[in-house]
């Protein structure tokens, strides 16, 4: 969710508006002279145009394999305002010393290399910030597909054995294609949402099992309104825990998740038993079972990078997840 402060931070406009408000208040500060504004203003009119020329006309020939072209306007444009630098200090002085030729060539060279590496530095956040959003753009069209499937997969089950159960099987997964077309195409979605959504997928899920499994969803802490988490981020756990869900025959099989709410912080549990005599099942790190597994934990990484805690183990005859998250 894009703010009105962070559109004012990405305009380019303002960006440089702020360096020059910044270089100025630093010239009038180290400045000598009776009137130091006026003498930072001519400074900044001076330095402006060789700085705008490299970065705008000059510096993209370089990445356009124009390296030689690049390297002799660099050259020129250095020249050019060393001279005209050069011409005004002479006839600011009323005399003209060859030091001063070589003063102002420094400072020029000096000012032109600070602007390039600043937009340098800037060019390559964008780009790693495009670069991140274009890979949770591919995360997200890769989570919905594979939730689907498995949805459709358990339809297909209830066609077959128990065709009663349709009707309320249709329903609820009405309300969870829309919640995953419609609801998660921001960054972050509101904790509440995200908390229903998962209840509408277990409530699916207990249709599909009835008495088979315990299934268990505990929502304790805070309330989730105002707090926002990355969209379906939770349900890859949950999915895998009723897609490796082990049946028992002394028990029943439990699926037991609980969302624990702090002020800056949520702590998602999710514990599923599985069956022991087929460990080839009991992988989720492998194979295709581990698709939407291995895309959360790229999403954590590019959504939460040093926010997050997960670990995932597996003890005796259940496969338990602990997800700790700061908001």
């Amino acid at each position: 969710m894009i703010t009105r402060l962070d559109a004012w931070i990405d305009n380019k406009i303002i960006q440089n508006i702020i360096i020059w408000l910044f270089l100025m208040i630093i010239f009038i500060m180290v400045i000598q002279a009776e009137n130091r504004f006026l003498v930072s203003i001519v400074l900044i009119g001076f330095i402006m145009p060789p700085i705008y020329i490299n970065n705008l006309k000059i510096l993209p020939l370089f990445f356009k394999n124009k390296f030689s072209l690049g390297l002799t306007l660099f050259a020129i444009n250095i020249l050019v305002f060393t001279v005209v630098g050069t011409c005004f200090l002479s006839d600011f002085f009323a005399n003209f010393q060859w030091k001063m030729l070589l003063n102002v060539f420094g400072g020029v060279l000096l000012i032109i290399l600070f602007g390039t590496a600043l937009k340098l530095a800037r060019d390559s956040f964008y780009r790693r910030q495009e670069e991140k959003e274009a890979e949770l753009k591919l995360l997200k069209a890769q989570l919905n597909p594979h939730f689907l499937f498995n949805t459709l997969n358990n339809l297909y089950g209830l066609s077959v054995i128990k065709s009663e159960k349709l009707p309320d099987l249709m329903l609820q997964l009405s309300e969870l294609l829309r919640y995953s077309l419609y609801e998660t195409k921001e960054t972050f979605v509101p904790l509440e949402k995200e908390i229903q959504y998962l209840k509408n997928y277990i409530s699916l899920e207990q249709i599909r099992l009835e008495d088979k499994a315990d299934i268990q969803l505990h929502v304790n802490g805070y309330d989730p309104v105002d707090k926002v988490i990355a969209p379906m981020l939770f349900i890859v756990f949950v999915e895998n825990a009723f897609k490796h869900l082990g049946v028992l025959e002394t028990t029943k099989s439990i699926v037991a998740v609980t969302i624990e709410i702090g002020e800056k912080a949520i702590i998602f549990r999710c514990m599923n038993t599985i069956d022991t005599s087929i460990p080839s099942e009991n992988n989720l790190e492998k194979g295709k079972s581990g698709i939407g597994l291995q895309n959360a934990k790229k999403r954590l990484d590019l959504m939460y990078p040093d926010k997050h805690q997960l670990e995932i183990m597996q003890e005796n005859n259940s496969y338990n997840v602990v997800l700790n998250l700061d908001l």
